[in-house]
């Protein structure tokens, strides 16, 4: 039972290097930051808060720890029913992932404890929070800029409002032990596909580009209102970076095509476990005979369609609606198809 035990926490260890092992050769990575920023970046503690493109921006932020060597100490916030998802949610779930239930009288309590046990985790880690709260979708949008019509904000056109309450939360208890805010922006050149677990499986090639800016902890203001507002801006600028990224497909400053290539390591890992699990596999079909009669035949079977539909569950999950475009024009909101 303890090799059970140990084969079932080291598996999805195991799937995330597997599946960043199969990223880093598929989607190439556009890096735009600073010096400063290059130099401390994966090696301090951190808070990452990227605009939120699609649910398949988890794997593209572990794609990001990935290249500045820190892939075990990327947590994410995430909702609570990513948790049960195959290999994907077990994976954060035993990675030490914080999940939510999207109730602010439910979640305060959670995540004040969990930031503070993050006081003591023993390696840099970046903690990342959506702050927009859900993935960006043309009737997301839609409603994002109705809203933002009605109170008087900036109407977004590539971002959502952003929900500061947990932010302000990670900011307010966690910044005696972390040093940064990472700004990330991150987005995809005209003509490349929005990255998809259904397009990694097909090894559809894509780029994506990265923009990191950092801010001191000790830069952001001190009440909590101060901070909230702080948020908004950054998303008011994101938005208008993300204009300029559409019309000139890159951002401004300079680029970092790669800050590994080849990425040989990521690929001997996932070789390297492909054969663990190839060989466990045969291993387990000769120990209990499994090809030797129906019993076995019939539950190697069933095995395959349950993974099946898990790996189906998974794309499904991940997978984005048609996407339409939605503009705001002379305080109007206006839906194009």
């Amino acid at each position: 039972m303890e090799k059970l035990a140990n084969v079932a926490v080291a598996m999805p260890f195991g799937m995330i290097f597997s599946l960043t092992g199969i990223l880093v050769n598929i989607i190439q990575v556009r890096i735009h930051a600073d010096l400063e920023t290059l130099e401390v970046i994966g090696k301090e503690k951190a808070l990452v808060m990227p605009n939120h493109t699609c649910d398949a921006d988890v794997l593209m932020m572990w794609l990001l720890a990935e290249r500045f060597n820190c892939l075990r100490g990327a947590l994410m916030v995430m909702k609570k029913s990513s948790k049960y998802l195959p290999i994907y949610g077990w994976a954060n779930w035993f990675n030490g992932a914080v999940f939510l239930d999207r109730n602010w009288a439910k979640d305060e309590a959670k995540l004040k404890s969990s930031f503070q046990e993050l006081k003591d985790f023993p390696i840099s880690f970046w903690l990342t929070i959506f702050v927009e709260g859900t993935r960006m979708t043309p009737d997301k949008l839609l409603a994002a800029q109705e809203f933002a019509i009605s109170k008087g904000l900036p109407v977004p056109r590539n971002v959502l409002i952003p929900r500061t309450k947990g932010f302000v939360s990670a900011v307010q208890y966690m910044r005696s032990f972390v040093s940064a805010v990472y700004d990330v922006t991150v987005a995809v050149p005209n003509g490349h596909p929005i990255p998809s677990v259904k397009g990694f499986l097909k090894k559809q090639p894509s780029v994506v580009h990265f923009h990191i800016k950092r801010y001191a902890m000790n830069e952001l203001p001190e009440s909590d209102e101060g901070i909230a507002q702080w948020c908004k801006d950054r998303f008011v600028v994101k938005d208008a970076m993300l204009d300029k990224f559409r019309a000139n497909d890159t951002f401004d400053g300079k680029e970092i095509r790669d800050l590994r290539i080849p990425p040989k390591k990521s690929l001997t890992v996932f070789i390297y476990l492909s054969c663990i699990y190839s060989i466990g596999a045969v291993m387990l079909i000769q120990r209990f005979s499994l090809l030797s009669n129906w019993i076995g035949i019939s539950s190697l079977a069933f095995a395959v369609a349950f993974v099946a539909i898990l790996l189906c569950t998974f794309i499904e999950y991940t997978k984005l609606p048609e996407q339409g475009k939605v503009q705001a024009r002379n305080g109007q909101v206006v839906k194009l198809h």
